[in-house]
């Protein structure tokens, strides 16, 4: 109970300043589960939603998608300030939601329920939270409303919309793993507009071609960079084989035909991975179960879905060429 005091004590008095720290941006409903709420609010409409959040405003929201993220990146910071105390290069987490202010005490009720660090809130009103985004410095916006997303990618804001799994697994608390798709999500979608228009022979084709050229940057590889520079600190004291942040190249390409193209895109950003894992077209599901990231990134609804049924906590990223084609391959 002292070190939990202690450590909040820490956060309070070194909260970063935005411009210099990693700011993650979450929604209220990505974070906790709102669907009582939401269905009350659908139902018997505004008023009556704001009454009945007053009703309960002592009752702790259940955890949501992005609550086991959240509880990793806030153990990274632990650690950061034990080896770098006067430093802010930290993760600084902000609760974005459109809510009427008068949620935000069940809201903070339940982040101090939980031993949540999170200082900075912004509630909207009813009003999107989008055009606050780039006021707050923010490297990752995650939502489960696909159009607030969609907004955030078109305002070149690194954004994805989390899901549930479809049951719950364990996950490391010691170590922040991160798992990200490779074309239209660290990259563009250049090569996967080759496998849309002209197949995979073309493909092939192309990257070997071009294979010394690195692929222009995708919506998340900013997101890649700034946890790379984390990781870093940690290099630098000596832990880079116990590192707390842990990072995955998850792709469909094939190592042999494509795969050096992407790995060499990555080495010309002064960027890597931890693992690189090149699936050839296989299930991505079985792979993410063995590894248990707090978050996939992927910019396809049929990754999302295997990933959902194998219990990862998956995000779509809605960039590129796949979505319009994203009903032709979802169940």
């Amino acid at each position: 109970m002292m070190s939990r005091f202690i450590d909040f004590i820490c956060n309070f008095f070194l909260q970063p300043k935005p411009q210099n720290a990693i700011t993650i941006a979450v929604s209220s409903r990505a974070l906790f589960r709102m669907e009582e709420e939401e269905k009350v609010f659908e139902e018997r409409g505004l008023e009556e939603y704001v009454k009945y959040q007053l009703e309960h405003e002592n009752e702790p929201f259940k955890p949501g998608a992005a609550f086991p993220f959240v509880r990793a990146l806030e153990a990274v910071n632990t650690q950061l300030r034990e080896l770098y105390p006067s430093s802010e290069d930290l993760f600084d987490i902000v609760l974005m939601t459109n809510n009427h202010a008068q949620v935000g005490v069940r809201l903070i009720n339940t982040i101090n329920h939980y031993n949540l660090f999170i200082e900075r809130f912004c509630m909207t009103g009813g009003n999107s939270p989008i055009g606050y985004l780039k006021a707050y410095h923010t490297n990752l916006y995650l939502s489960s409303d696909a159009q607030k997303v969609q907004e955030a990618i078109e305002e070149g804001i690194a954004a994805a919309t989390i899901f549930n799994p479809s049951h719950n697994v364990s996950i490391n608390e010691e170590q922040l793993r991160v798992a990200f798709d490779g074309d239209a999500v660290l990259f563009s979608d250049e090569s996967e507009q080759i496998v849309k228009e002209h197949g995979l022979d073309k493909f092939f084709e192309h990257e070997k071609t071009y294979e010394n050229k690195p692929l222009a940057q995708g919506p998340l590889k900013g997101f890649l960079e700034a946890l790379g520079k984390l990781q870093k600190k940690f290099y630098q004291k000596g832990m880079r084989m116990n590192c707390p942040i842990r990072t995955y190249l998850v792709t469909a390409r094939s190592a042999a035909s494509s795969g050096a193209r992407a790995l060499k895109t990555l080495r010309s950003w002064g960027l890597e991975t931890d693992e690189a894992l090149f699936l050839a077209g296989a299930p991505k599901g079985p792979l993410l179960e063995k590894i248990r990231p707090h978050i996939f990134f992927d910019d396809q609804m049929f990754h999302i879905e295997g990933a959902q049924e194998m219990g990862t906590i998956a995000a779509h990223v809605p960039y590129g060429v796949a979505q319009r084609h994203k009903h032709k391959n979802t169940k």
